[in-house]
């Protein structure tokens, strides 16, 4: 397993940079940066001159990526347009977004294999109907509009009935916020419930169905006829033998769905005001912002990979005829 991991990072490698040439040449297509600068009647051609060189904007692009790659190497991002260390930005964006991406896909997760298996038990069921409109619902709702609706009914209505703020619609903590522990968990979780929430149901809607779709399938297969034959018991039959190999699909939608959460956080975070990786891609893409955007598109790839490298190494623990030699 260990030479598997390593064979599979190190094959990660020439895909993460060609992907980092695609990106930067986009990026830098994207706009030019200093576009604002220019717009003012009153910098000297001086100045511009200097940010020029500052940018690099002066040398071609192939030498341009080659110092930016560097850097990124080494760990150093480079300054916003505002002068603010990107690396810094990018960690306290990244810990505010993972607190609510990587709560939201753990719910998610379970929610959907509970109702994937017991819409496949109960096929052609009042359950089975009832779970799979909810799914399609779900699945044909807008992040943005479902995200209103929640803070609508699930804040707003809801703290008038109770008479007080216990769910919050804005932000992902309170400014300076004081007291002990529990009070400060409280207050997280309270802004965590809505984004959470929104992230889980759009999630939930889509992976039921192929926890579903997986469910019956292995329920179909011979070697679950044996089990039944043998005398095992349904409990056992459903936990022991069907669900651990109807959790590969699964395992890979999950795995591959992940960069599709964080781009659903992007519009959540912009509806309920969360300063994460949201608002600095929408920062970076409206300031054409070259070392934000490209930090965050290099992040979430090596995100994506990664978690595609842990779904490979769960089929392996989910399906004993795997083997990594």
């Amino acid at each position: 397993m260990l030479g598997f991991v390593i064979r599979r990072l190190l094959m990660s490698i020439p895909v993460v940079i060609a992907v980092s040439f695609l990106v930067f040449l986009m990026v830098a297509g994207s706009g030019d940066p200093l576009a604002d600068l220019r717009a003012r009647p009153n910098v000297p051609a001086a100045v511009i001159q200097a940010r020029r060189e500052q940018l690099h904007l002066d040398k071609p692009i192939v030498t341009r990526y080659a110092i930016w790659a560097k850097g990124f190497v080494k760990g150093d991002f480079g300054n916003t347009l505002g002068g603010q260390n990107v690396r810094t930005l990018l960690w306290q964006r990244l810990q505010v977004t993972l607190r609510m991406v990587v709560l939201a896909t753990l719910i998610a997760v379970i929610i959907a294999i509970a109702a994937g298996v017991i819409s496949a038990v109960r096929q052609y069921t009042v359950t089975d109907y009832s779970i799979t409109f909810l799914g399609f619902l779900f699945l044909s709702m807008p992040v943005f509009w479902l995200a209103a609706l929640l803070k609508e009914y699930g804040a707003i209505r809801i703290n008038n009935l109770l008479g007080t703020q216990l769910v919050f619609t804005v932000g992902e903590a309170t400014p300076n916020l004081t007291g002990n522990w529990f009070h400060r968990m409280g207050d997280y979780i309270g802004h965590l419930a809505l984004p959470t929430a929104a992230l889980v149901m759009i999630s939930v809607a889509g992976w039921s169905r192929y926890q579903r779709a997986s469910m019956l399938d292995v329920m179909s297969s011979d070697y679950i006829r044996l089990a039944r034959a043998k005398g095992l018991t349904p409990r056992r039959v459903m936990i022991r033998h069907a669900l651990r190999n109807a959790l590969i699909p699964i395992t890979t939608v999950v795995a591959l769905d992940f960069g599709a959460v964080l781009g659903g956080a992007v519009i959540t975070e912009k509806v309920f005001s969360w300063q994460g990786m949201g608002s600095m891609l929408i920062d970076a893409v409206n300031n054409i912002d070259v070392n934000e955007l490209l930090a965050w598109l290099m992040v979430t790839t090596i995100i994506v990979i990664l978690f595609n490298l842990v779904a490979d190494i769960l089929y392996a623990y989910l399906d004993p005829r795997i083997r990594y030699d």
